[in-house]
């Protein structure tokens, strides 16, 4: 009986080593699952090669960053016990690929598949935060620039500037608020590639 208890023990105490480690009270998140398909008629009619979404080097990162704009702006702070579950500029970039190939009736593509298509979409990502302007007040800041390239000349550029209330002044109200963000960059975006690709 002994023995079989100090074998049980020694499974578990296996079992626990083996399993996924999490840190204490760390909180992940990503953008959600993906947007429901609407019923709107796909808008874009020729082909689109989307670039990988560039950011500054100090975004490169998991972190979830927010401002204090009552005290000092410039300094980009991270949540300690709350990250994304990869780099902004990935996450952004899923989301709004993913949106513009539900906009298109043409295919769209990304450098990976290795193909030529009628115009190439490039994403700079130059703000992403969650900003203080009291202790009880934030909004999501979403600063994006697109070019959109057309036989190697740039047919179009076109930056974006989208702010969204924060709900709650914490982590979890920054991260919902810089979704709801993102998704109305995303239909600016499309309204805008629709516009600039008529040829």
């Amino acid at each position: 009986m002994l023995r079989a208890a100090l074998l049980l023990s020694l499974a578990l105490l296996a079992a626990c080593a083996i399993a996924p480690q999490s840190r204490d009270g760390m909180a992940s998140y990503d953008f959600g699952l993906p947007l429901p398909d609407k019923e709107a008629t796909p808008r874009l009619r020729h082909d689109l090669l989307v670039a990988a979404l560039t950011a500054p080097a100090w975004m490169d990162n998991a972190g979830i960053y927010y401002r204090l704009a009552y005290q000092d702006a410039t300094r980009p702070q991270a949540y300690a016990q709350s990250r994304w579950v990869m780099p902004p500029a990935a996450l952004l970039g899923q989301r709004l690929r993913a949106s513009i190939a539900r906009a298109s009736k043409a295919a769209v593509f990304t450098p990976a598949d290795g193909v030529r298509a009628d115009y190439t979409l490039r994403l700079e990502l130059e703000e992403f935060s969650q900003v203080f302007d009291a202790a009880d007040k934030s909004r999501a800041v979403l600063r994006l620039r697109a070019s959109l390239v057309r036989n190697r000349g740039v047919a179009a550029q076109q930056g974006f500037s989208i702010e969204r209330a924060a709900a709650t002044p914490n982590a979890e109200g920054g991260v919902q608020a810089l979704i709801a963000a993102s998704d109305e960059a995303g239909n600016s975006l499309i309204d805008w590639l629709a516009a600039n690709m008529k040829k």
